[in-house]
């Protein structure tokens, strides 16, 4: 009779499952983000190309081996790694929740007198005769099954929360992934630019001595008063004590760069020692049309993952305040000998409904804080979206006027060596004073660093764009981890 008024109630709980509370999820609108048509700057809008291997764009065997080495060594992307097998682990426990659970148990038990273990009796004959009573043994099998049906969808809520969750954490992964990439680019281009600034200043060192000992010979043939001598030598001491900075700075970019790719700081000094050029790439990239461009992002897809798991939250939260159903069941077997076990076996059948009346307005709350979340989710989305737009636009403006830059000081490097090389033959036959020679030299050193500069500023603002653009993964998957665990896939 149980069974027949029980299976009812199933049907009823299974049926009411199929519907879930809370609102779903929708993508937003470029417009409710804030994306405009057009970038406000001069940019290519074409389709854009493949940046997931954007710094063999460089050309240098050396940054691309450095580059594959932080992929597969940097820290602080094992570390994004270590949470996106957590946040898979998360979804697991959550897809648990859609199945009953199921529990065995077994036992056996010894019984023993320890006292007054005996008892008499009067056989027929008239005879009284003690029996001694033994100890007992019993043993005991039983399962247990308990579901708790979703009768509101609280539990498929939380699975889809937990589902967006863990695609932002993988988005996660790749955005420590593509800062790694940029930031051993970087570090790379800046350890070049030391070495390129150390070397002019040891051939302006080698100029200023020179100069120095021009002074010196004129002083001594009583061309010139030692005024000459001593701005020759406040000169030729400026430049030898920028030397030591530059060598700190260089020291500090390999240091970082060690770091960057798993391994001590000194790990790469030897390998970086022979000088080499600054590496240049492409003079443009092509940034393509906004709302495509974000896409490529995955710190904008984290965002829209994040809104996501937040809107599922809210039905989480909205399913407690309905009533809660669980059905379960147990069957139980036992007997004082194991061979009969199963003689005499019972089951047991049962549901049970909950509703809470009254909490102070708890889950209510609970609610409300919910969409509270899922507002600041949002709020997040679009700040997320805006902030990417700016660094595209920054980063296309930092490459052009790089570029710019680097036309006008080889012009300038062009005139300042001549200006130079006139000033030192002049000085060296009487016709000028010492005093205009330092000058020229000094245009002359500005102008080299000018030059670095702007190559140095162009490449780094090459790599700021490639990161900007959402360069350095795939963004046609979502990286993800096996199931045994381990390192990430989908780049």
């Amino acid at each position: 009779m149980a069974n027949r008024l029980l299976t009812p109630s199933i049907l009823l709980a299974l049926s009411l499952s199929a519907c879930a509370v809370g609102p779903d999820y929708h993508p937003r609108a470029a417009s409710e983000l804030g994306v405009p048509d057009g970038w406000s700057v001069s940019a290519e809008q074409k389709a854009r190309e493949d940046l997931s291997q954007w710094w063999t764009q460089f050309d240098d065997p050396m940054l691309a081996g450095l580059v594959q080495r932080a992929q597969a060594a940097n820290l602080d992307v094992a570390q994004a790694v270590v949470r996106l097998r957590q946040a898979r682990e998360s979804l697991v426990q959550q897809r648990a929740n859609l199945l009953p659970s199921l529990s065995v148990s077994g036992g056996v038990s010894r019984s023993e007198p320890l006292r007054g273990g005996s008892s008499t009796t009067t056989l027929p004959d008239g005879t009284v005769t003690s029996f001694s009573q033994g100890g007992a043994t019993s043993f005991s099998l039983g399962a247990d099954a308990n579901y708790q049906v979703d009768l509101f969808g609280g539990v498929r809520r939380g699975v889809e929360g937990a589902q967006a969750s863990y695609a932002a954490s993988g988005y996660d992964l790749a955005t420590v992934l593509i800062s790694a990439e940029a930031e051993t680019a970087r570090n790379y281009v800046l350890a070049r630019v030391a070495q390129a600034q150390i070397a002019n200043a040891r051939d302006s060192l080698g100029i200023a001595d020179d100069n120095l000992q021009i002074a010196g010979w004129r002083l001594q043939a009583g061309l010139v008063s030692s005024l000459d001598q001593e701005q020759a030598r406040a000169s030729r001491a400026q430049l030898a004590a920028s030397i030591p900075t530059l060598e700190a700075s260089y020291n500090s970019y390999v240091s970082r760069l060690g770091v960057l790719t798993g391994q001590a700081p000194g790990a790469l000094k030897a390998e970086m020692e022979a000088v080499k050029p600054i590496p240049t790439g492409p003079a443009s990239v092509a940034a393509g049309i906004p709302a495509d461009t974000l896409r490529q992002r995955p710190d904008v897809r984290a965002a829209e993952r994040n809104l996501a798991a937040a809107t599922a939250n809210i039905g989480v939260a909205a399913a407690q305040l309905y009533p809660q159903l669980s059905i379960g069941g147990s069957i139980d077997a036992g007997s004082t000998a194991l061979s009969s076990i199963f003689d005499v076996i019972t089951g047991r059948l049962f549901a049970n409904i909950a509703q809470t009346l009254f909490d102070g307005g708890r889950r209510a709350s609970q609610v409300r804080a919910s969409e509270a979340a899922a507002d600041g989710a949002f709020l997040a989305y679009k700040s997320t979206v805006l902030t990417s737009l700016e660094d595209i636009e920054n980063a296309i403006v930092a490459l052009q006027t790089a570029q710019r830059r680097q036309r006008e000081f080889a012009v300038a490097l062009e005139a300042s060596s001549n200006q130079a090389l006139l000033a030192r033959m002049q000085y060296r036959s009487g016709l000028t004073d010492f005093t205009t020679l330092n000058q020229a030299e000094s245009a002359l050193i500005s102008a080299r660093n000018g030059v670095v500069s702007a190559r140095s500023d162009a490449a780094t603002a090459l790599i700021q764009l490639y990161q900007a653009l959402g360069g350095g993964w795939d963004p046609s998957t979502t990286p993800t981890v096996p199931t045994t665990g381990g390192t990430a896939n989908g780049n």
